[in-house]
């Protein structure tokens, strides 16, 4: 009986406030009429009323205990209603929206009153460790040096969206002794002293078709594999090839029954070896092996077949896509062998580094006599410490780092050359600046003449490394320390160049593989593995030009200055023959990518919508999922996040092989058969219409017009009421929301660049940017100006208590 009173109760406040007298206003200029809105839109919902009658969850915000007239008193609440008036999320289906022009103004309403009332909260300095891949990024750039992070460090917690986030990069003992374990590895491959010889191993993975040519192969070759290798000294290394096994019921005899292939072996593109594929696996583990030398430093080594049989053949069946799918062995037909693995060992007879790109980075001068090794050990140690600490050295510094230099050139004594001493002393050294806290962690101090919660600007220096962190995940270059040594970084013309400068730099690819590539959820992409008896197309091939499809069309954004809107509905996207033969679009040949303007039968393609890798890190690795795909646009495109669901909701089941109405359930009837009680209708309703317009999309973004033989319904209603029917009608409403869509941008490059969650009290901040970006047609580089420019990024507030930095010790003894 209960549920039913409470419901006729729920009935009952809902004629209340769909009776009540309607406003005649076309705007909202005054918190009366803001007020009176709320109440007769929202108020059956979220009032203490329907509260204490039981009608709506008891933590569910009630608007009615808020005072319009007062916004500046509830900002944080407020700013939830805002965002969720903003995407549209509110209120709900069913209930009478104000006119366009009314609501659209009882938003700007709240907004300026929260703008008008705004306090910039600032964060006190601390730490901020690097995260591996800002390590990785520092150490190639401080000495030109190529390192496999993994082979170091954990990887990095996320929150927040971002592996960035100061607040998840604590440093546990484990990771305090990764750091000086890698400091000694990466300083002796850096010089080039290494005694030990190495070994590396390079896998392809297992789904990587070898049929035909290979971005970034010679021409004339098909499948294999290229890896950057960086070889530690001078001396001989020896390469082993590992086909790929059939791998059935313990099968380890090599994948691929075409005879008189040729594998070629070839390093910075100088063919050194051909192997006769039929003959020369003459080992007993079928691995092919070869001796070679190599100088030290960062090299391209190639492990491929020529091609010599392109000619289609004359059975009728045709494999899948992916080659490494077993097929039962039909007549007559027959796969290329392909490359598994290769593994790089040595040096043997090592002669020490000649001269590579590292030690021409580290040794800017040589000395010639004995008596002049201590001033162009200085003058070594000291470009490095103030590259590696982003600021100028000291003398205090100079001295610290000498004595390990000095340590390092004594220990040896007269067992080496008069060279190689000074070579092992200064690898001393370069191993206390990499373990230096001043180079694992970004280091902001506090003026010590001001008072606690005053705030200050940053120095120079510090805003210098922001900066590079921020558009380059590295270290500053000399242009950017240059201008902060001298005190002129922070003046809005020069600074406004050096973001544009930074901008256009090559280095500015690491905003679009760590910013975008976390934003959109692409780094999810590579441990996608749809099943493969349901996509067995589906290859690492078409996985990493997914990937790359995506990375290039956000690149096209960023580094031709171009609105981001047109990531919502851009009429281009750049494809290889791969992917273009998944999408269906004809005329596109090779493994290289190239720019395409999509014709109007491939509108469904248009923005990032139309990416196949957004619709397939959205869906379960053997379905699609509506709930997943709206969950994903909402929280990309609007920035909002759905109800948590309620516990103890089972998962969906798969519906196999039983029958709906005389066919196999589509994915709408199996949600339809999900949702049909409470609690689960009342969120799904929100989600369910988005994704089920991007039914057309299977798990792995390939366009369809079925789903098990039974034609696709992508049509529904967005919260707001709006109707819906397919990608082209989401693409549609999303750019109604375009402004929204910008803030969401805004917000994430702001949560990047600080390092830091926003919090209601920068939404304000947020929405000035996009404001000023307005003016400029929302581009790309007037998003970082404005994030740049902000007190938040170039401003500090000094700590009501302790010190502020606290070093950390990762190396206090002369040898770490």
């Amino acid at each position: 009986m209960k549920p039913r009173l409470i419901f006729l109760g729920f009935v009952s406040l809902l004629l209340a406030y769909a009776q009540a007298p309607q406003s005649p206003v076309t705007a909202i200029t005054t918190a009366a009429e803001e007020k009176a809105l709320l109440d007769r839109t929202c108020g059956a919902c979220h009032s203490q009323r329907a509260k204490a009658a039981g009608l709506e969850p008891a933590q569910r915000l009630t608007l009615d205990a808020l005072d319009t007239a007062h916004v500046e008193k509830n900002p944080e609440r407020w700013e939830t209603v805002v965002r969720k008036l903003r995407a549209g999320m509110m209120p709900p289906a069913g209930i009478p929206r104000p006119r366009p022009e009314v609501f659209e103004s009882a938003i700007q309403y709240l907004e300026n009153e929260l703008d008008g009332n705004a306090v910039t909260n600032l964060p006190p300095p601390g730490l901020h460790r690097l995260n591996r891949t800002e390590y990785t990024n520092a150490v190639h750039d401080l000495l030109a040096v190529e390192i496999d992070p993994a082979k170091f460090l954990p990887s990095d917690d996320s929150t927040r969206g971002f592996d960035n986030v100061a607040a998840a990069l604590g440093l546990s003992p484990a990771l305090l002794e990764g750091y000086t374990s890698a400091a000694s590895k990466i300083s002796r491959l850096a010089i080039g002293d290494v005694t030990t010889p190495t070994q590396a191993v390079y896998r392809v993975p297992e789904d990587t078709s070898q049929d035909y040519h290979i971005e970034g192969m010679p021409f004339g070759t098909r499948g294999g594999m290229i890896v950057k290798h960086e070889f530690p000294a001078d001396g001989d290394y020896a390469i082993k090839i590992t086909p790929i096994s059939k791998g059935n019921m313990g099968d380890t005899s090599p994948f691929g029954e075409i005879l008189g292939e040729k594998l070629e072996f070839l390093l910075d593109g100088a063919r050194f070896k051909v192997f006769d594929w039929d003959k020369e696996r003459l080992r007993e583990d079928g691995t092919f092996n070869f001796k070679f030398p190599a100088k030290a430093g960062l090299h391209t080594v190639v492990v491929t077949f020529i091609a010599t049989n392109y000619a289609p053949g004359n059975d009728l069946d045709q494999h899948f896509l992916r080659s490494t799918i077993e097929t039962g062995g039909l007549p007559g037909f027959k796969f290329f062998p392909h490359v598994g693995k290769i593994r790089i060992d040595g040096p043997e007879n090592a002669k020490g580094a000649s001269d590579t790109a590292s030690r021409r980075k580290i040794f800017v001068c040589r000395p010639t006599a004995a008596a002049q090794e201590a001033a162009c050990a200085k003058q070594i140690i000291e470009k490095l410490a103030r590259q590696a600490f982003r600021r100028p050295v000291t003398p205090e510094d100079t001295e610290a780092l000498m004595s390990f230099y000095q340590q390092g050139r004594n220990e040896v004594g007269q067992a080496l050359s008069p060279a190689s001493a000074f070579d092992h002393g200064i690898e001393l050294a370069l191993r206390r600046i990499l373990a230096d806290p001043e180079f694992v962690f970004r280091k902001e101090a506090e003026p010590a003449d001001l008072k606690p919660g005053e705030r200050y600007r940053i120095s120079d220096l510090e805003l210098a490394s922001r900066l590079s962190f921020f558009l380059w995940s590295t270290i500053p270059d000399e242009e950017l320390l240059n201008l902060a040594s001298q005190n002129k970084l922070h003046e809005p013309d020069v600074l406004e160049k050096q973001v544009r400068r930074m901008l256009s730099d090559e280095r500015s690819n690491q905003l679009v593989l760590n910013f975008a590539g976390q934003w959109l959820q692409l780094r999810a992409l590579r441990t996608q593995t749809p099943v493969t008896a349901e996509f067995p197309d589906f290859d690492d091939n078409l996985r990493a030009a997914m990937q790359k499809e995506t990375e290039l069309f956000v690149d096209s954004i960023v580094h031709e200055d171009r609105s981001v809107i047109d990531l919502l509905d851009g009429d281009y996207t750049f494809l290889n023959e791969r992917l273009a033969k998944h999408y269906g679009i004809p005329n596109v040949y090779g493994s290289y990518f190239r720019r395409v303007t999509l014709a109007p039968e491939f509108d469904m393609r248009r923005g990032l919508l139309g990416k196949a890798s957004l619709m397939t890190v959205s869906s379960q690795p053997g379905r699609t999922s509506a709930v997943q795909r709206g969950k994903t646009v909402m929280q990309v495109f609007l920035g909002v996040e759905p109800p948590s669901p309620p516990p103890n909701v089972p998962p969906l089941k798969d519906a196999g092989n039983s029958v709906h109405g005389g066919h196999k359930p589509t994915m709408r009837e199996q949600m339809e058969m999900h949702r049909k009680v409470e609690p689960c209708a009342s969120c799904h309703k929100i989600m369910d219409p988005i994704g089920f317009s991007l039914e057309n999309f299977d798990a792995i973004g390939q366009w369809r017009a079925d789903d098990g033989g039974s034609p696709i319904d992508p049509t529904g209603y967005l919260v707001d009421g709006t109707k819906i029917d397919g990608v082209a009608g989401l693409r549609k409403a999303l750019l109604r929301y375009s402004p929204e869509f910008v803030r969401v941008a805004a917000e994430k490059l702001l949560i990047y660049a600080l390092g830091r969650g926003t919090e209601y009290y920068d939404m304000p901040l947020v929405r000035s940017i996009v404001h000023e970006a307005e003016k400029n047609q929302y581009r790309f580089s007037s998003l970082v100006l404005g994030v740049v420019k902000s007190p938040q990024f170039q401003m500090n507030e000094k700590l009501i208590s302790g010190t502020g930095f606290q070093p950390v010790a990762l190396a206090t003894e002369p040898r770490p």
